[in-house]
């Protein structure tokens, strides 16, 4: 928005003018839980299961997955209750561990998780959160262009489903 930066990835703000979004992809949220926790057990774990834990919340700085967050609780009339207040990945990631409580994210938490955590996938309508490219609507680089040309063919190289995403969890 400022002209500072060409593109970014990142997930699709309401309230962003001159600033157009590319989609790439809709991630699945997914439940993140200490290793050891009686829901880690399970092959999937239903939001319902989140009422009585200690719910971190990922959400303070990313609006937009608080939004799809709280969206899917209330549909499944489920009220989570923040214990703790996360700013980044790995504050929750370090709050799941030591707090042993439980959190809410899109799929690629699975690429940073440390031992101690553990990601199931969630029954039912499972919410998604997408991702987008950002750039601004009046930039005219030439780099830009190119780079939003190609970058159709860029994610089909890494769009590939992965079956076995939750095996090693």
């Amino acid at each position: 928005m400022r002209g500072k930066v060409e593109v970014a990835f990142l997930r699709r703000e309401k309230d962003a003018p001159g600033i157009a979004f590319q989609p790439l992809i809709r991630e699945p949220l997914v439940a993140v839980l200490p290793a050891g926790h009686r829901l880690a057990a399970q092959k999937a774990v239903r939001v319902q299961d989140f009422a009585e834990e200690t719910y971190i919340t990922p959400t303070r700085v990313a609006p937009v997955l608080k939004a799809v967050i709280e969206n899917y609780a209330a549909k499944s009339g489920v009220v989570l209750k923040p214990e703790y207040d996360a700013e980044n990945l790995s504050s929750v990631l370090s709050l799941v561990t030591s707090t042993g409580g439980v959190t809410l994210l899109p799929l690629y938490v699975k690429l940073t998780l440390p031992a101690s955590v553990v990601i199931r996938p969630l029954q039912g309508d499972v919410p998604t959160v997408e991702l987008v490219l950002g750039y601004s609507r009046s930039n005219t680089s030439a780099l830009l262009k190119r780079f939003l040309a190609r970058a159709d063919q860029l994610i089909a190289r890494v769009a590939k489903p992965d079956a076995d995403f939750f095996s090693a969890s």
